[in-house]
């Protein structure tokens, strides 16, 4: 599986300051390149190569290997561009948002992101230092460092290309590693697991991540942007940029520590987890003005992701079984009314009398229909006649 590492580099003023030429000079050739693209029709990476090869060399001062990157770059950002207008990310083709992505060349900041190969960029392990072409010539160790469990990854996995990013000031590579899957077992059970808002998480044992903190902060959080936004000034911007980035951070940790947790029980048990399919949730379900914000901005599909790649690295058997009346059906007489749920804390069968709290029914449900999945999944299959 793929994993990525961050290093932070820790460069002295001037090699600092090479490396923000060095993504200047990248950036403004891949706009050039953008424009060409977009005004001739080109998306393939060797036809776009042949067009704009010498020209980005002279005009920008790029050797030959980051000529190439840089073309490589904004091939891959028009691909992403389709696969977006595809899927239907961009809205329809008649609104506003996709005829502006469509309209005009892909643009680049001066600060994005550029994608080194082994031969831009190479790692000195032990010296923890690495060497980077930069504009004005080779820059030699350069120093980084990181977390031990980072540096050993990189150490053992890294493979492929490393992107030089520039954030908030502060210089990272952030690394590609190939790490060897690990085996899965056959699970003496499942642990289902229910996610949603008041309750982030609830697993099929009676455990809750519960989601107040999340939703207090989140809450305090749209009120502050709301302040910033009235204002209309450069300054607020800036800081409306770095508040989301905070809050996305938080977010992100929250869901780290639940997955973590979740998957040390299952591992620890011997059992698989199981989640709901969720895909296309915003589409199915109808809500309310007021809670169309809290849904799209929350990250359940975030905290699937984590559980699904932790579970592959230790080994878990991880599984997504239809979401459908999860919260109404009774895991006991099979029984399924809305009336089930009177509200949304509570279950009770209207049938047998089961009672208790809803989200962990829910999750008690999707264990139930894993063990069900799984002797599909495993079941041998039948040889041709």
């Amino acid at each position: 599986m793929k994993l990525v590492v961050q290093v932070k580099l820790l460069p002295s003023s001037e090699q600092a300051a090479a490396l923000e030429a060095t993504l200047r000079a990248c950036n403004r050739a891949a706009d050039h390149v953008s424009r060409v693209a977009y005004e001739s029709g080109t998306r393939d990476r060797n036809g776009l190569q042949k067009l704009v090869y010498a020209d980005i060399k002279a005009a920008f001062g790029l050797s030959a290997q980051p000529a190439v990157r840089v073309v490589k770059k904004v091939v891959d950002a028009y691909s992403t561009l389709a696969a977006s207008l595809k899927a239907g990310r961009l809205g329809r083709p008649s609104s506003k948002r996709f005829r502006r992505a469509v309209g005009s060349p892909v643009g680049f900041r001066p600060d994005a992101a550029q994608p080194f190969d082994d031969r831009c960029l190479s790692w000195q392990l032990d010296a923890q230092t690495v060497s980077v072409w930069t504009v004005d010539g080779r820059m030699r160790g350069l120093r980084y460092t990181g977390s031990p469990d980072q540096l050993r990854m990189l150490a053992g996995y890294r493979k492929g290309e490393s992107d030089l990013v520039r954030r908030a000031g502060k210089w990272f590579l952030i690394a590609t590693c190939e790490v060897p899957d690990a085996e899965v077992y056959e699970p003496t059970d499942w642990l289902g697991v229910d996610r949603g808002i008041v309750n982030l998480a609830s697993t099929s044992d009676g455990t809750n991540y519960q989601g107040r903190r999340l939703g207090r902060y989140r809450r305090w959080q749209t009120r502050k942007r709301a302040e910033l936004q009235a204002k209309q000034t450069r300054s607020a911007t800036r800081r409306l940029a770095r508040r989301s980035r905070r809050e996305q951070r938080h977010a992100t940790h929250v869901n780290h520590r639940i997955s973590k947790e979740i998957v040390s029980v299952a591992q620890r048990t011997d059992r698989g987890i199981a989640v709901e399919q969720l895909d296309g949730i915003r589409e199915r379900v109808r809500l309310r003005r007021d809670q169309r914000g809290t849904l799209s901005s929350w990250p359940f599909h975030q905290l699937g992701q984590h559980l699904a790649y932790k579970a592959k690295r230790a080994g878990v058997p991880f599984i997504e079984v239809d979401a459908a009346y999860t919260s109404q059906h009774c895991p006991r007489c099979g029984h399924t009314e809305r009336a089930n749920r009177p509200d949304r804390d509570r279950f009770s069968c209207r049938r047998c009398g089961l009672a208790g709290p809803a989200d962990h029914v829910a999750g008690v449900n999707v264990r139930n229909r894993a063990r069900s999945a799984w002797v599909f999944v495993t079941a041998p299959v039948p040889a041709p006649a």
